[in-house]
């Protein structure tokens, strides 16, 4: 039993399924993001921040790299209206969105849910018993992990999401924060952490 143990951790750490997590933000500037529409972002105390700007539009800040197999982890303060989200396997163009989001929006709201822009709208919302685990105007820690067709999301530990949709699995594209169109939206981030699958 122990030999085979053992052989099946040495057979994992070795291959590809175990990569070492990357930083996608670097606590200083927006390196390795792209900023698309009018809304602002920017760094503060090491946090990253996203704020509605004059136009109250859509916004999205999208990672230059695609990532289409990972587990990503951070963090999330909602300072005012939370209505906000982390696309994946998504493009952007202009301010329109090709992709899949894990919500992330004021209590009550589906936080941790998947919502699929511009196509089958909600694939997966949250029950009524799991909407507590949010702490508006607090830290949040939100996990996302992308495998093939099978998606996963949990919300400060606490499992919202585990489905299979081919579509999403044939999808390709970054990592995407976004804030809603509407005004009145501030959310901070920090700590977004990616291991490649």
């Amino acid at each position: 039993m122990f030999v085979n143990s053992a052989f099946l951790v040495s057979t994992e750490t070795g291959g590809e399924f175990l990569k070492k997590p990357v930083k996608l933000f670097n606590g200083k500037d927006l390196t390795g993001w792209k900023i698309n529409g009018t809304e602002k972002w920017y760094v503060e105390k090491g946090e990253l921040v996203c704020e509605s700007g004059p136009d109250k539009q859509y916004g999205y800040l999208t990672t230059n790299k695609f990532y289409k197999n990972f587990d990503l982890s951070l963090q999330f303060k909602q300072e005012a209206n939370g209505n906000s989200g982390v696309f994946f396997r998504s493009t952007v163009t202009g301010t329109k969105v090709s992709g899949w989001q894990v919500e992330v929006a004021p209590p009550n709201h589906d936080t941790g849910g998947i919502y699929e822009s511009y196509g089958r709208n909600w694939l997966v919302q949250i029950p009524d018993e799991k909407e507590g685990f949010l702490k508006m105007g607090e830290w949040n820690t939100l996990r996302i992990r992308a495998n093939g067709d099978k998606v996963q999301t949990w919300l400060n530990g606490n499992e919202m999401v585990n489905f299979e949709d081919a579509k999403i699995g044939a999808g390709d594209g970054s990592i995407a924060l976004q804030i809603h169109d509407g005004g009145g939206i501030k959310v901070r981030w920090k700590n977004i952490m990616l291991e490649e699958l």
